[in-house]
C-alpha cells in the first residue's frame, strides 16, 4: 500500500498520520503498527454514545452516514438510504423537495475521509482510555489484598468510580477475580465505611451464580440488612438491588428474606419522602418478596398494610402500581384482609384509584376491595358505595377493558347493591333509565356469591 508522510502532522518530530494514496484515507500510527485499517462501521457502533458533528448525519436515518453520496442538488445522504428514497418512486430531494434533473448519485469522498478520520481519532483516544482504566483496575484490586483501614475505604471509592464510570473496567473486575475479593470484604466485622463502598461496587458486576450464592451467607446477609437500616440512601438502594438479584437465584431461600429487620428497613425506605428512588427501590424488592407466604405474615405484623394505604395518594404511576401489588398479594391472606379492612383510607383510597392510572392499578384495586367488602359486606360496601365506588364500577363495565375486569366489577357492583333498595342505589349509581332496568333485572337473578 503506498504511503504518503504528511509534514503537518508530526509531533516532537515523529510522525503521527500518514495518507494512504490509494483511498485518500488518513491513518493513524496505531494503524501502521498493527497493519489493520480500523472499520469505520465498528468505530460507529464502538462510538455510539458520543455526539457526532451534524455534518456527518445522514438526514434521513439522522445515522452517521458510512457512505455518503450527493445528489444533483448538493444535498449528502448515506447510499443505502437515498437508493431505497429513490426506488420508492420519489423523484425530488428529501431535504429541498426540489424535483432531480439527475438522479445519479456522486460518492462524497472528501466527506467519507473527514468522517473517517474524526472517528479513527476518537477511537484511539477511546481506546487508550479503556486500556488505561484496565490497567488502574488491576492496581486497585492488587491495593485490596495488601491495605486496611482508611487506604482501604480509600481504594474502593476509586474503584467504585471507575466501574460505574466505565464497562471495560467492569470486565476487567470480573475477570481478575473482583468480585470474590470485593464479597469477601463482607462480613460481621465490616465498618460501614468499608461495606457501602463494597456494595456500591458489586451492584455494577455482573454476577454469576457461585458470586450470589457466597452473598446469601447469614454474615453477609446480616450486614446487608443492617446497612439497609442504617446506611446512606444510595447504600440502601444497593442492598435493595443485590437482594434482587439473590431472590433470582434458584436456590435461594425465603427464610434468607423472612427478617422483621429486613422488612422494617425496607418499609422505612419506601416511606421517605424526600427519596422517590427509595421508595421504588424499596417496593420493587418488596414486591418481590411478598410473593412468600412468611413474608406476607411479617410485613403485615410489622404494620405495612396501613403504611403502604396512606402512602399512595403520593406516589408516581409506576410506584403505585407496584404498591396496589403488594396489597393484593397481602389481601390474599386473613391477616392482611383484616389489616385492609381496619385501615379507614383503605376503601377511599382505592375507589379514587380505578380508571384513573392504568389498567393494571384498576385490576389490582379491584380485587383488594372484592376481598375487603367479602370480609364485610354490611360495612364494607357501605362505605365503598359512598365513597363513590357504584359509579366507578359502571365506568369499568362500560369501558374497553378486559373481559375479566368486567366481571370483577359486576360482581362488586352486586354486592354493593344487597343493603340498599334499588330506588336509592340507583341514584348512588347516577344511573340513566337505561341502566336503572339492566340493575333491576342483574337484582332479580339468580347469581350467587
Amino acid at each position: 500500500m503506498p504511503l504518503f508522510h504528511l509534514p503537518s502532522w508530526k509531533k516532537d518530530g515523529e510522525v503521527t498520520h500518514v495518507l494512504d494514496l490509494e483511498c485518500a484515507t488518513v491513518i493513524s500510527k496505531e494503524e501502521i503498527a498493527s497493519g489493520e485499517k480500523l472499520d469505520l462501521k465498528m468505530m460507529i457502533g464502538e462510538l455510539e454514545a458520543i455526539e457526532v458533528p451534524s455534518v456527518f448525519i445522514c438526514p434521513i436515518s439522522l445515522e452517521p452516514m458510512q457512505d455518503p453520496v450527493t445528489l444533483c442538488t448538493g444535498q449528502t445522504y448515506e447510499r443505502g438510504n437515498i437508493l431505497k428514497w429513490l426506488s420508492m418512486g420519489h423523484f425530488t430531494c428529501p431535504t429541498t423537495m426540489q424535483e432531480l434533473w439527475d438522479d445519479s448519485i456522486t460518492p462524497n469522498k472528501t466527506l467519507y475521509h473527514l468522517i473517517y478520520s474524526w472517528y479513527s481519532q476518537k477511537y484511539q483516544q477511546h481506546k487508550k482510555r479503556s486500556e488505561d482504566v484496565q490497567g488502574r483496575v488491576t492496581e486497585l484490586l492488587d491495593t485490596l489484598k495488601k491495605v486496611k483501614g482508611q487506604a482501604r475505604v480509600q481504594a474502593l471509592k476509586e474503584l467504585h468510580q471507575v466501574v460505574a464510570a466505565h464497562a471495560s473496567a467492569k470486565k476487567t473486575a470480573v475477570d481478575q477475580g473482583g468480585i470474590g475479593l470485593i464479597a469477601s470484604l463482607l462480613g460481621p466485622f465490616t465498618s460501614h465505611a468499608v461495606g457501602s463502598e463494597a456494595i456500591a461496587i458489586l451492584v455494577h458486576l455482573d454476577l454469576d451464580s457461585d458470586a450470589k450464592q457466597n452473598l446469601m451467607q447469614p454474615a453477609k446477609v446480616s450486614l446487608l440488612v443492617d446497612m439497609l437500616n442504617e446506611g446512606t440512601v444510595e447504600t440502601k438502594i444497593n442492598c435493595t438491588r443485590l437482594f434482587e438479584l439473590m431472590v433470582g437465584e434458584k436456590d435461594f431461600r425465603s427464610e434468607i428474606v423472612s427478617s422483621l429487620s429486613l422488612l422494617v428497613g425496607l418499609l422505612r425506605l419506601v416511606k421517605d419522602k424526600r427519596n422517590p428512588n427509595g421508595t421504588a427501590a424499596g417496593l420493587r424488592l418488596l414486591r418481590t418478596v411478598c410473593s412468600y407466604k412468611q413474608v406476607k405474615d411479617f410485613v403485615v405484623s410489622v404494620g405495612g398494610v396501613p403504611q403502604l394505604v396512606e402512602l399512595m395518594p403520593q406516589l408516581n404511576a409506576d410506584c403505585l402500581e407496584d404498591a396496589l401489588f403488594i396489597l393484593d398479594l397481602l389481601s390474599t391472606i386473613p391477616e392482611g384482609r383484616m389489616a385492609l379492612k381496619d385501615c379507614p383510607c383503605t376503601i377511599p383510597n382505592l375507589v379514587r384509584l380505578i380508571m384513573r392510572v392504568s389498567e393494571n392499578c384498576t385490576q389490582y384495586a379491584l380485587s383488594v376491595l372484592w376481598a375487603v367488602c367479602k370480609l364485610a359486606p354490611e360495612e364494607c360496601a357501605f362505605v365503598a358505595v359512598e365513597a363513590g365506588l357504584a359509579a366507578k364500577l359502571l365506568l369499568v363495565i362500560q369501558s374497553g377493558c378486559n373481559p375479566a375486569l368486567k366481571q370483577r366489577s359486576a360482581e362488586l357492583l352486586k354486592l354493593c347493591s344487597l343493603n340498599y333498595t334499588a330506588t336509592i342505589f340507583i341514584s348512588k349509581c347516577k344511573l340513566t333509565r337505561t341502566m336503572h332496568y339492566a340493575l333491576k333485572r342483574e337484582q332479580n337473578s339468580e347469581l350467587k356469591f
